[in-house]
């Protein structure tokens, strides 16, 4: 079975390229292996060398050099609204500290077709209308991009422990932190100053 291993996002796609489509919902374009079949009924194995999320519009590229074409399927979502901007902002600071994924516009978010989602929208006063369609959500920012920050990262933590005479402690409940990824906080792709 031919392998597609590299993926090509949509500004670099070319038409002529592409052999097929393949129509995923959003926990399907966020895969990085798997044997896959294409709507027109190309099979191939997604091997990609890390994970990432596949776009709507971009491709895959087989081992032989053609291309599959990414198409985000349509799903059941939630539509949400709110009276202003400013709520809308703090459900969508809210959905991003519990790790739900979040399709923002200027007016709406989209976010999975959850209960307990629905409850937390609820709980901030926002309304939630159910949709189909297809979900694109923001892609996740790595929290502590160690290019982008991490001597500030590092200074601040550590002196900070260092005075309250408990660097060890905390240095290695913040490296546990580290190793799963469960980060009480969010940040943005600038690593602001307030953490």
């Amino acid at each position: 079975m031919l392998r597609a291993t590299t993926i090509v996002r949509k500004p670099a796609v070319r038409p002529e390229a592409v052999a097929d489509t393949i129509t995923l919902d959003h926990a399907a374009r966020t895969r990085r292996e798997g044997a896959l079949t294409a709507d027109g009924g190309l099979a191939f194995r997604l091997d990609l060398a890390k994970a990432g999320t596949l776009e709507d519009g971009d491709a895959v590229r087989l081992e032989d050099g053609r291309l599959v074409r990414i198409a985000a399927a349509a799903q059941e979502l939630l539509e949400v609204r709110a009276e202003n901007p400013a709520r809308l902002t703090r459900l969508a600071w809210q959905l991003g500290s519990n790790h739900v994924p979040a399709e923002v516009t200027t007016e709406v978010l989209y976010v999975p077709a959850d209960p307990v989602v629905a409850e937390l929208v609820r709980g901030q006063g926002c309304a939630a209308s159910p949709v189909t369609r297809p979900f694109r959500p923001e892609r996740e920012v790595v929290a502590h991009d160690h290019s982008q920050c991490g001597h500030e990262h590092h200074h601040a933590h550590g002196h900070a422990h260092h005075e309250h005479g408990h660097h060890d402690h905390a240095h290695d409940h913040h490296a546990h932190d580290h190793a799963h990824g469960h980060h009480p906080h969010v940040h943005g792709p600038g690593c602001g100053h307030d953490h």
